[in-house]
């Protein structure tokens, strides 16, 4: 019986395998029969054909890898079930590459080589498909291996490797590449950090406070303000530049605005929907679930509209060249380029995308409401810091780092509360069960400062609560292994190491063996 189950799972997973190739394979041929329309007339229109399919190939991987750093944390904490999150994410990620996405992209990604060392548009164009293919590939094996890596990043190794094949070692920016290097690091611990300081200002404000419902009344409005006010700034400063340029403090001073009758609006609402709930963390947890939904939708939409060029950026720029005939640093983004990129990261996320979100969502820590919301605070917020101060970060970086972040804070409240449970039992260790019982009760009742105080009190007393060696190890031990999983910390990092050296080999390969093919 158990063999015909397996069998029975193994045909039904090889149906929807094909189905999904199916239909990516449907959306390639309908490009490729709309790009061979648009070729005609255009000398050698058949390069647009292939930059095309390459183009939406790039864009569907997108949206299988990148997608899930908006939604992972939504669906591993419940919040949203996993359809849910694929039919939001999709659709808002689609509406802010189309209405938000740019009318112009920059030719070079991130200016990391020298486009006036590029001897002819024949060349260059070769260049910016090797790139786009290299970075397509790497992000199809990241994603078939569950690892969630950087698309910025894999389209920029891409640029670099195709660009050196083609102009030489000095036609790099190696200053630009060691401000990309640099945010390996930078992007996931300013995230962490952020993630962590939210989760830690809930826990103090309302978990850890006698009447959690009381303190929610007046916490939950502020920090749903809060949220309201980073992703109003972010959306007016990043992801609105299409319709209207405005510049960092009016957008903050907007946001701010926008967050103030979104506060005026929020408190009501939590005061009524927390009437009836018990004074308890999963309570807690309800009031965080709307503005959670919204932080999904919202995160989407702004990564729609940036990270889009990733896909038909380097499109953009074949197209630009082929119909004038030379090398511009800027092109203009034409509405069935950005079309393709809107649709093919919407249909590679529904495709493929539940593998990454299952990892983001549930794979490294254990995610509920309040923690996927601190994620979200962190994502939005870290990007508008960094932006600020010239720093070039990752938003795949600041998502997962925000993730280990909450993980690691996890395991060291758990650590400290057990360390004080086994220091407050080697305090009565010779005194009758009773007294132990009725401390711990109060104890376990008490607010942090209250806690902090019982814990004083004992120490004055001048009894024993030291813990041995071999018990502080047991503890660090026991919550290390269970609430991070480490082991998807060394998978991902290491991926974000090696992906502009993987993309940048890829493409230099590609180039040179489409030189070798052409000559």
């Amino acid at each position: 019986m158990n063999t015909l189950n397996e069998f029975q799972n193994v045909t039904s997973n090889r149906r929807r395998e094909m189905l999904r190739l199916a239909v990516a394979a449907v959306f390639i041929v309908l490009i490729t029969i709309y790009t061979e329309f648009l070729s005609t007339g255009i000398e050698n229109g058949h390069l647009l054909i292939v930059a095309g399919v390459i183009g939406a190939y790039m864009a569907m991987n997108i949206g299988a890898n990148d997608v899930a750093n908006n939604v992972g944390p939504a669906v591993g904490s419940k919040t949203l079930t996993l359809g849910a999150a694929i039919i939001i994410a999709a659709i808002f990620e689609a509406a802010g590459a189309i209405i938000a996405g740019g009318d112009v992209v920059s030719t070079i990604k991130k200016g990391i080589i020298d486009p006036s060392a590029i001897s002819d548009s024949a060349t260059f164009i070769w260049l910016m498909m090797s790139a786009l293919l290299a970075g397509a590939l790497w992000l199809n094996f990241a994603t078939y291996y569950g690892l969630p890596v950087s698309t910025t990043h894999s389209i920029v190794g891409g640029v670099l490797g195709a660009g050196i094949a083609a102009g030489g070692i000095n036609v790099a920016n190696w200053s630009q590449m060691g401000s990309i290097a640099a945010s390996w690091f930078i992007s996931p611990v300013l995230g962490g950090l952020i993630a962590a300081g939210f989760l830690m200002l809930i826990k103090h404000r309302i978990n850890y406070k006698r009447d959690r419902i009381k303190s929610a009344r007046k916490w939950v409005p502020i920090l749903i303000a809060i949220m309201a006010w980073a992703f109003s700034t972010y959306l007016i400063m990043k992801g609105l530049k299409k319709i209207v340029k405005i510049d960092f403090d009016m957008a903050v001073l907007y946001g701010f605005g926008i967050a103030a009758v979104i506060y005026a609006i929020v408190k009501p609402m939590i005061r009524r929907a927390s009437e009836n709930l018990e004074n308890t963390k999963k309570s807690i947890n309800k009031l965080f679930t709307i503005p959670l939904i919204f932080a999904a939708a919202l995160l989407s939409f702004a990564h729609g509209a940036n990270d889009v060029a990733n896909a038909v950026g380097p499109l953009a720029a074949i197209t630009d060249s082929l119909i004038h005939g030379e090398i511009s640093t800027k092109a203009s983004i034409p509405l069935w380029v950005m079309l393709v990129g809107a649709i093919g990261i919407a249909l590679g996320l529904a495709l493929y995308g539940p593998k990454l979100i299952r990892t983001v969502g549930s794979e490294i820590t254990e995610l509920d409401q309040t923690r996927a919301f601190c994620i979200a605070m962190a994502a939005s917020i870290t990007v508008i810091i960094a932006s600020q101060l010239g720093l070039p970060v990752s938003s795949t970086h600041v998502a997962i780092g925000a993730v280990f972040g909450v993980g690691f804070l996890r395991e060291a409240i758990k650590r400290n509360y057990h360390k004080k449970i086994a220091k407050i039992k080697a305090h009565y260790a010779d005194e009758e069960s009773y007294a132990l019982d009725a401390f711990l009760e109060d104890f376990e009742d008490a607010d942090f400062k209250e806690k902090g105080k019982m814990m004083r009190n004992l120490k004055a007393k001048g009894k024993r609560m030291g813990l041995s060696k071999k018990d502080r190890k047991a503890l660090k031990q026991t919550y290390k292994n269970e609430l991070v999983a480490r082991s998807a910390a060394l998978k991902i990092a290491s991926a974000w190491i090696i992906t502009v050296p993987a993309s940048a080999s890829l493409a230099a390969i590609i180039f040179y063996v489409i030189q070798f093919a052409t000559s």
